[in-house]
């Protein structure tokens, strides 16, 4: 018998798949809002991924920017659209060729950490969420960066 853990929701978004323990992450990066209903469960059972965390949002829709965003620290996600308590639209995530203003450059000494100015990497390589400063040119893994 299945049981249902969390209670679906009629309009907005459901991020599913995402790794376990990377829940707080991807909420960093949608920064909710303090009148934004959240429903964030971790360490779900997974046939996939043997535990995974999920997230839903109550009356907000993702824009495409923070759906590629959440790719960063979760990649192989999933982003189902909810309306009328049925998926409307469900996509992968995706990192962008360009994260622009989204996480700090981990080089202490890069320009961006020491002047107000927007950060700008460049995907290196998607396999391996390899990102390259615009500013410094140092290449890191997205798990090295901090969300803005």
């Amino acid at each position: 018998m299945k049981v249902l853990k969390v209670d679906p929701i009629r309009n907005g978004t459901v991020i599913d798949h995402i790794p376990a323990g990377r829940v707080q992450r991807v909420l960093a990066i949608l920064k909710p809002r303090s009148t934004d209903i959240v429903m964030m469960g971790m360490n779900f059972s997974s046939k996939a991924m043997k535990k995974k965390d999920i997230i839903k949002i109550e009356g907000r829709e993702l824009t495409q920017n923070e759906v590629n965003s959440i790719a960063l620290v979760a990649p192989k996600a999933k982003v189902s659209i909810i309306r009328d308590f049925k998926v409307a639209q469900k996509s992968k995530v995706e990192i962008p060729e360009a994260i622009v203003g989204l996480v700090e450059c981990p080089n202490p000494k890069c320009i961006t950490n020491a002047e107000p100015m927007t950060t700008v990497f460049k995907l290196e390589s998607g396999e391996d969420r390899q990102l390259a400063c615009q500013y410094c040119e140092r290449v890191f893994t997205a798990d090295e960066m901090k969300h803005l």
